[in-house]
């Protein structure tokens, strides 16, 4: 039996494993995207999120283990908004991104041939990106409704406007050629989305930090730092799950069990790409560190000299690049 907790040896301020390390980060998201966590009552919800409140309120917790105390923290994270304290809306938690996806990106690889079937599977999946990205919003600088509607509207004529013109294409090239046509509008999706939705950052910048965590000022290039990294991480989230399934489908359906039963080939891909998603979530999210930094020297010339001016002189900064 592991022994009682010392409130003070453990810091739930941040992640249980060291997020300065691949594995380390890799641990941690494979634990915040966990499908199970969406399953958890509402009397395990609110259990967990009493029992932290009562643990940074320095309250005495006997017989309280760390592998009890990191379960509850975890429960909570993944329900309750980090600025807030509300609870999220379950489709837009983080542990619902594999069930979500895995169901809506098998469904746009099964029905890309037509062009109804390809407007209504990008719109599903841009809706369903939108209802993330608003319940994951910043508590401190909240997503606009107009902002939200441009960012959505955006995403969706990418999407949709990039999948109709590969389709177009297609018959050009062999016939797996147009079982990639959903990664490459989902990919142009995610390039036009996140930019819109922190257009804010990129016009004002964000706040930059010593390793210290003491605020230097606002940076619009740690912004475009920040922003890339999130969506070359959301690109090659979906490679994965959008180019191992239509590979393997393209096989299984010259067989015959697929040509008896048609209506199984929606279903296998569902599965096929969930069981993608499962490793390829975490392990993308974890590509960059949460707290990422850039050299001094690329900084704008004015906040430059300003951090240069610091008594430390340090000659890198630090950014929290969002997800």
């Amino acid at each position: 039996m592991e022994p009682a907790v010392d409130r003070l040896k453990v810091d739930i301020s941040k992640p249980r494993y060291d997020q300065s390390t691949y594995s380390g980060r890799a641990k941690h998201f494979f634990i915040v995207t966990n499908p199970f966590n969406i399953l958890a009552s509402s009397t395990e919800l609110e259990q967990a999120k009493l029992l932290v409140t009562e643990y940074r309120n320095k309250a005495v917790l006997p017989g309280l283990t760390a592998d009890q105390l990191w379960r509850a923290k975890q429960l909570y994270d993944s329900t309750y908004h980090p600025d807030t304290g509300e609870k999220m809306f379950v489709l837009g938690r983080m542990s619902a991104q594999v069930p979500c996806n895995m169901l809506v990106t098998g469904c746009m690889l099964t029905f890309y041939k037509t062009t109804p079937a390809v407007i209504f599977w990008q719109w599903i999946n841009q809706s369903f990106n939108a209802v993330v990205n608003y319940t994951n919003r910043s508590g401190a600088n909240p997503i606009s409704e107009k902002q939200l509607g441009l960012s959505y509207l955006g995403a969706t004529t990418g999407a949709i406007v990039t999948a109709l013109s590969l389709n177009r294409l297609a018959p050009r090239f062999p016939p797996i050629i147009g079982r990639f046509v959903p990664f490459a509008a989902v990919a142009a999706a995610n390039s036009i989305n996140l930019p819109m939705m922190r257009s804010n950052e990129l016009v004002n910048g964000i706040p930059v930090l010593t390793a210290d965590g003491e605020a230097l000022g606002e940076s619009r290039k740690a912004a475009q730092s920040a922003i890339t990294q999130v969506v070359v991480s959301r690109i090659l989230m979906a490679v994965p799950g959008m180019f191992i399934p239509p590979i393997l489908m393209a096989k299984l359906e010259k067989r015959s069990f697929l040509r008896r039963y048609p209506m199984m080939s929606a279903p296998l891909q569902v599965l096929m790409v969930g069981a993608s998603l499962v490793l390829a979530t975490p392990l993308c999210c974890a590509l960059f560190p949460q707290m990422s930094s850039m050299k001094t020297s690329r900084l704008e010339s004015e906040l430059k000299a300003k951090v240069l001016a610091h008594p430390s002189s340090p000659d890198k900064v630090y950014f929290n690049k969002g997800l």
